[in-house]
């Protein structure tokens, strides 16, 4: 029996905003979220290297907009669900940034603009440009999303995720927390001790704050004994109080077109990703129904992108989305008052340069964990939630990103050294097995290239050899045009890759079509005297 049958129904004047329930999911959802913001402004300030100003006057304000607006208007959703129903027990759904995509922005758009052209400002242009797009793809994509779904499989689009997750995400977070392991280390124990193992802290403490406070308390003391292995201290602090004052969201668009020039770094992640999320959104909305809660996917989705190209237009480069978690916030006791109350705090926090203060008494180690944890958690999601059969396709789609991560650490090692693959010469590079050409062309357009890889691997395994084909041919395409295997868009630029893969269609084509015609032969044959048909 659902929630919804075993409800009383009543009046829409006796339909509370605020319950005790209420309590227990803000406390806990709010936290994931200012965990969410913290990490965000810490890639921000040290993965992306931009001004306090613009991080704290510009981007924060507008993230707390967003949040602000997402949350309420998830409230107001679910208050009219409740009202239309007569039920006191309906919770809202859970949303904020969407937290692989806050790492896919970072890490495959901004960061290697900033390592191109060497200006934050052009990096923060490429965010927001990536933002605009992907809004419009979640608006539009609520009418088309599940036809996209039906046709691509779910291991070729999880596997290329897993791709970044175990890269870009992972590796750099990973390296840094042993570089401060007493921190690190230990936050890391800290949060997979709860989020892995179950464990409950006093007071029940989420495990990410604990991480916090734990990471907070070493490193402070350390500072007392005299050690300094956070990076904090009296006068980060002090110095952080600069950022305090009111500041309202600005609008950014002459930052948007700015980022149209980088346009082909930023469509071949783009509209993959904004197929993931509409994928997920629609299973995160299929998980509320299941909880008793019935809200329209179209209606979602659509709002999911006006609400982010609101934030885009003030300046923010992360999108919003909704959250999985639903049942959990609902048996809690969640309702709708915890969503809105979440996005006050929220607007408070960013408006008012809180967030500031609190990076400043925070060291950010202690936040790495997390970003640890999520690439973990995505890595494995690819194999988990894909058939057992189709482990090979994810790993192909893994690939293209592994040769991508390992194709932009050469060229940052050159870089330091002050040269680059040219004047080292490829045949030299190539003599002590640096394959660079081979990581360029494999690496470049790695999300979508690894989605069609996973995607001709899944169909092979599957036995479609038909639809196996036409995902080669369509990598033939996209070859041809630049979005897979070359720097940039434009026509022919690699084009034996592109041959390669119309080559792949037609032996698959072929190989179907022989399959076919052997089984028709197979079934034409009569059947041996005495042996009933089936």
């Amino acid at each position: 029996m659902t929630t919804t049958t075993m409800a009383k129904k009543v009046d829409a004047a006796d339909i509370p905003w605020w319950t005790p329930g209420d309590w227990n999911a803000f406390f806990g959802f709010g936290t994931n979220i200012l965990v969410n913001v913290l990490v965000l402004t810490g890639l921000l300030r040290f993965v992306l290297k931009l001004p306090d100003p613009i991080i704290f006057g510009r981007i924060l304000p507008a993230v707390g907009l967003m949040l602000f607006l997402s949350t309420v208007y998830y409230a107001w959703l679910a208050r009219k669900l409740a009202v239309r129903t007569g039920r006191t027990d309906v919770c809202a759904l859970p949303s904020g940034i969407s937290v692989p995509h806050m790492f896919v922005v970072v890490f495959v758009v901004m960061l290697p603009i900033l390592i191109k052209t060497g200006d934050p400002l052009e990096a923060w242009g490429a965010g927001l440009t990536w933002v605009f797009i992907q809004s419009f793809v979640l608006m539009i994509g609520g009418f088309v999303a599940p036809v996209i779904r039906r046709i691509t499989p779910r291991a070729a689009l999880l596997g290329s995720l897993a791709g970044i997750s175990l890269t870009f995400i992972s590796l750099s977070p990973g390296a840094q927390i042993f570089m401060t392991p007493l921190i690190g280390v230990t936050c890391m124990a800290v949060i997979l001790a709860s989020w892995l193992g179950g464990y409950r802290y006093p007071g029940g403490i989420p495990g990410g704050l604990m991480a916090i406070i734990v990471g907070a308390g070493i490193a402070w003391g350390a500072k007392i004994l005299g050690f300094d292995i956070g990076g904090i201290g009296p006068e980060k602090v002090s110095g952080s109080l600069a950022d305090f004052g009111f500041h309202v969201p600005l609008p950014a668009i002459d930052h948007i077109f700015s980022g149209f020039k980088y346009i082909a770094i930023i469509l071949v992640t783009a509209i993959p990703f904004g197929i993931y999320d509409l994928v997920e959104a629609m299973d995160n909305v299929e998980s509320a129904e299941a909880a008793g809660d019935h809200f329209p996917t179209t209606r979602v989705l659509t709002a999911d992108g006006i609400i982010s190209l609101i934030g885009c237009v003030m300046g923010n480069p992360f999108i919003n989305a909704v959250y999985i978690g639903h049942p959990g916030w609902k048996a809690m006791g969640g309702r709708m008052g915890y969503s809105a109350a979440t996005g006050v705090l929220m607007l408070v926090l960013t408006w008012f340069g809180v967030i500031g203060l609190m990076m400043a008494i925070i060291p950010a180690v202690a936040l790495l964990p997390i970003l640890l944890y999520i690439g973990m958690l995505i890595g494995a999601q690819a194999f988990q939630e894909s058939p057992h059969k189709h482990a090979p396709a994810v790993v192909l789609a893994i690939v293209p990103t592994i040769a991508s991560w390992g194709f932009t650490q050469i060229n940052n090692a050159l870089g330091a050294a002050g040269t680059n693959a040219e004047k080292v010469g490829l045949d030299a590079l190539g003599n002590n097995g640096v394959l660079y050409h081979g990581l360029q062309l494999l690496g470049s357009g790695a999300t979508l290239a690894g989605i069609i890889l996973g995607s001709i691997a899944v169909m092979i395994i599957d036995n479609k050899l038909m639809k196996a084909a036409a995902f080669a041919a369509t990598g033939g395409v996209l070859t041809f045009f630049g979005l897979i295997h070359s720097e940039g868009i434009g026509v022919g630029k690699t084009p034996g890759v592109a041959a390669a893969y119309l080559v792949v269609a037609a032996f698959l084509a072929l190989c179907s079509l022989k399959r076919g015609m052997a089984e028709e032969e197979l079934a034409d044959e009569p059947m041996p005297h005495g042996v009933p048909a089936e």
